[in-house]
């Protein structure tokens, strides 16, 4: 662990996972909190927030487990009920104590898949195996409340709202599997965007569709919500304006818990779609959050008025976009 001293504030340098997290430490609790009530949020947080409960009722969803096996048949269910060309894009992962094959899925919504610029929104939806992090018990029941489901929940609700979106903008939701199918922090995360970012750039010769953009919605539940700008996100000069545009869309819509100022830099599934997919990449994190990889990450952690806040930024942000006219990405 290496301590720095800046002027902005306290850095962190420390393992995290399969990697480094720098975290500059900035004051918990900044009184930033919107007024706005649930009811007049045009996102229905309510629903959303029915939906994780829903997924949290199904019980631990690591991958390769009978949980992960239904969730997967209620999300197929739920897109393709609202118009979505669904597929699970199967793959081999790897069980990292023993090296022996898990199977895999990634779970991909395509809405309007006759359209060529394309969004991709994503979220996570394997759940942690064990809440490692838990001082009581780490071998005890992950539910995985706002680590799991919150970004699955957003997307499903977004599902309902793809009739909006600008006439030439197409949409997939994609629920990566093998995020963290770890059993120590040491394993490594990522399987499922590893292998969907490299399956988009083997099948570039042969599609005529890419994405434009990309947003990963992880743990966006957290009733004491506070969104930072995440690092790379920010650093990337082709995703810069990702990241600009979707605060300042919050900032005019006045929803004030997404703060426009850097606070960490972490490795999620975003750094597969952007290094190895050269996708223009963005993720959505409120990483401090004390349940994480715990016990108590249960829906009761969870807020409907922080699901709305979020869905409805990036609704707001995509209907402002002509994808005619974005930033040209590296890949793809």
């Amino acid at each position: 662990m290496a301590r720095l001293i800046g002027g902005a504030g306290v850095f962190l340098l420390f393992a995290f996972g399969s990697g480094l997290l720098l975290w500059q430490f900035l004051p918990r609790g900044t009184g930033r909190v919107s007024h706005w009530r649930l009811e007049q949020i045009p996102f229905d947080g309510a629903r959303a927030f029915r939906y994780l409960e829903q997924l949290c009722e199904i019980g631990p969803r690591p991958s390769g487990s009978p949980g992960m096996a239904k969730q997967q048949e209620l999300l197929l269910k739920h897109f393709a009920e609202l118009g979505a060309e669904v597929e699970l894009q199967r793959f081999s992962g790897r069980d990292p104590r023993t090296g022996d094959p898990v199977p895999m899925a990634n779970l991909i919504a395509r809405f309007f898949p006759e359209r060529t610029e394309r969004i991709l929104l994503c979220a996570h939806y394997d759940t942690l195996p064990f809440p490692l992090r838990d001082r009581v018990n780490p071998r005890g029941r992950f539910i995985g409340a706002n680590d799991g489901a919150s970004g699955v929940a957003v997307l499903m609700e977004m599902a309902h709202h793809v009739s909006k979106l600008p006439p030439d903008m197409g949409v997939d939701m994609v629920c990566f599997d093998g995020e963290e199918f770890i059993f120590s922090e040491w394993d490594p995360y990522f399987q499922g965007s590893e292998y969907f970012a490299q399956q988009y750039v083997e099948s570039a010769p042969q599609r005529r569709w890419r994405y434009r953009a990309a947003v990963l919605f992880d743990m966006v539940g957290d009733a004491d919500l506070q969104i930072y700008q995440e690092r790379n996100s920010a650093w990337w000069r082709d995703s810069r304006w990702i990241v600009d545009g979707i605060w300042k869309t919050a900032a005019r819509l006045k929803v004030l818990e997404f703060i426009p100022q850097k606070k960490y830099e972490i490795r999620d599934d975003h750094l597969a779609l952007h290094n190895i997919g050269g996708i223009p990449s963005c993720v959505l994190i409120d990483f401090d959050y004390p349940a994480w990889h715990t016990q108590n990450d249960v829906p009761a952690q969870c807020s409907p008025l922080s699901l709305a806040k979020v869905g409805w930024v990036v609704l707001e942000w995509l209907r402002s976009l002509d994808v005619n006219t974005l930033p040209q990405p590296q890949g793809g």
